[in-house]
């Protein structure tokens, strides 16, 4: 009777296996399966994240055009800063703050610090661009944005997840959108506001996400339709395409992913790779 092993000789080929080999063939083994609801809600994390760029990308179109002021936006972003930084903590009552020791003084240096840095160097960022032509400089940012949307971390654990890659990149494109504006205050705000929308509203929208689900998606929501409503203002097209772009994202690729998981046919067995499982550190010592 045919054995398989390799340590005796058998009067059988060596590619040869009988009816028993398929006896241990597993299908699906390590599938998951998904809940259409569940999958929405995790995609809200690529929503907000497609809607922070095209508000970032809005707010210098408005800044350019000289329909909004760096003063305007300045004091929006900073009464906005402070609301969010309150609600960071509200969220878990300070629980998060108290862990790792980190002090609202810190953390006020922090933010003195780096709004004077970006201030004093504003003249060298608006002026660190003007031997490249502008459409260069706008196809830079455009790649610069879809690589931080690319890169971004939206909660998988994947190997093409960077997250300071993914906010070099957006700061980068800031840069160089922000070198096309009339002053250098323009570029300090436009700066400033970058990393505000790139950097803390990603760390409210996770700690929301995680503490609050229901305030998280009413979050996304509004964020959502408000991008829509400023979007709206320069291109109706545009907001009419960015609304199916959303609507596609949250509704019909989840229901993509649950329909595709029916035809899912991995399949386990003897012909897999060797696992050892018992704990071998013993030989070791």
């Amino acid at each position: 009777r045919w054995q398989k092993v390799l340590y005796e000789r058998q009067p059988f080929p060596d590619n040869y296996v009988d009816q028993r080999f398929l006896e241990e063939l597993r299908k699906n083994v390590h599938a998951r399966q998904y809940r259409y609801q569940a999958v929405v809600f995790q995609s809200g994390a690529v929503v907000q994240q497609l809607c922070s760029v095209c508000v970032f990308v809005l707010t210098w179109w408005y800044m350019d055009a000289g329909m909004l002021s760096p003063q305007g936006l300045f004091g929006a972003a900073l009464v906005s800063s402070l609301l969010g930084y309150v609600l960071f903590d509200a969220v878990d009552g300070g629980a998060e703050r108290r862990a790792s020791g980190r002090t609202r003084w810190a953390d006020l240096k922090s933010t003195l610090v780096f709004t004077a840095f970006t201030y004093g160097f504003s003249p060298v960022l608006k002026t660190l661009t003007e031997s490249i032509s502008t459409d260069t400089i706008y196809a830079m940012s455009a790649l610069m944005l879809l690589g931080h949307l690319i890169f971004f971390d939206y909660g998988a654990n994947a190997a093409i997840v960077s997250s300071t890659l993914s906010l070099n990149m957006a700061i980068f494109a800031s840069v160089c959108l922000a070198s096309r504006l009339p002053r250098s205050l323009h570029a300090f705000v436009m700066v400033t506001f970058a990393m505000q929308i790139f950097a803390l509203w990603p760390m409210l929208q996770k700690k929301l996400k995680a503490r609050t689900p229901r305030c998280y998606v009413g979050v996304t929501v509004l964020f959502a339709l408000a991008a829509l409503a400023a979007l709206a203002t320069v291109s109706s097209v545009g907001a009419v395409l960015f609304a199916s772009l959303l609507l596609a994202v949250s509704c019909l690729c989840p229901y993509c992913l649950i329909r595709l998981q029916l035809l899912k046919d991995n399949i386990h067995g003897p012909w897999d790779e060797a696992e050892i499982k018992e704990d071998l550190s013993r030989f070791l010592m």
